[in-house]
């Protein structure tokens, strides 16, 4: 399928060309080529196995291609220049485990650390960051509380808010509704959505929740070791096509039409 980031005179903010990955042997991704701009919400969905997580993990050069190149900002993955512009939140994030005492506040201060200001502080500027994030995720009303007292999507928002305050411009998230009610998702989605369309920020979003994805992204791509869809996310093929696109065959056509029939007769008659 046809790339269609949205059309720029920029160059990308991400690059990938001809990118394979194998892990323990086995190839994971294959021939991956694709681009993002800036601005953009890309959905990524696919198969358990299918490569998602390990995608994520070679843009963030925890893992090493086996074939290919990727740049983010003009960049090799995980140069110093563009380390403070990249945002991370793991399938894991958010279970922190209930006897760690820690606010949210406090976590999202964590955010703003670097080897420059770690024992000394940022002084007001690092309380500007914490105060701005945690605005932007909406937890002033909770800011104070441990993160144990939290919903799951409070924390979640809670683990991106320590993000925003870092400062970072293309935020990687890996399965953030996985554990989470449908209050809790709606919330964060929306969330995720003011943060791509206000504050401008660059959002590539694992998830098995095709429907959420669909109702949020800008852009969806189907990866199972190669990509098989990459395009509008209201244009996302069906169940029957994306069968086809995976080479599923239908194993109970002739039955399936039989019964259509069957039923289209039926009420016909009444």
């Amino acid at each position: 399928m046809t790339n269609t980031s949205l059309e720029t005179n920029q160059a990308p903010l991400l690059k990938v060309e001809k990118l394979s990955v194998s892990r323990s042997g086995r190839s994971i991704i294959e021939d991956v080529c694709l681009t993002i701009d800036e601005g953009e919400f890309v959905g990524l969905v696919g198969p358990n196995g299918g490569g998602k997580t390990t995608f994520l993990l070679t843009i963030l050069g925890i893992l090493k291609s086996r074939k290919g190149t990727i740049e983010i900002y003009g960049q090799k993955p995980a140069s110093k220049s563009i380390l403070g512009k990249i945002g991370w939140v793991s399938q894991s994030a958010a279970n922190i485990p209930n006897n760690v005492r820690i606010t949210v506040r406090e976590l999202v201060q964590l955010g703003t650390l670097n080897a420059r200001n770690m024992f000394w502080g940022g002084g007001a500027n690092q309380y500007e960051q914490v105060k701005n994030a945690i605005q932007m995720a909406g937890l002033q009303d909770v800011e104070n509380r441990d993160l144990s007292q939290l919903s799951g999507g409070q924390r979640q928002r809670a683990i991106i808010a320590r993000i925003l305050a870092s400062k970072a411009e293309f935020i990687l998230l890996d399965e953030p509704l996985v554990g989470i009610d449908r209050e809790s998702r709606n919330s964060l989605l929306k969330f995720l959505d003011k943060l791509c369309h206000e504050s401008q920020k660059t959002i590539l979003m694992v998830s098995h929740d095709i429907a959420a994805i669909q109702q949020t992204s800008h852009r969806m791509i189907y990866l199972e070791e190669r990509i098989r869809y990459d395009g509008a996310a209201n244009c996302f093929p069906d169940l029957a096509d994306l069968a086809a696109l995976r080479g599923i065959q239908p194993v109970h056509e002739h039955n399936y039409t039989e019964n259509k029939l069957y039923q289209l007769e039926n009420l016909e008659e009444k």
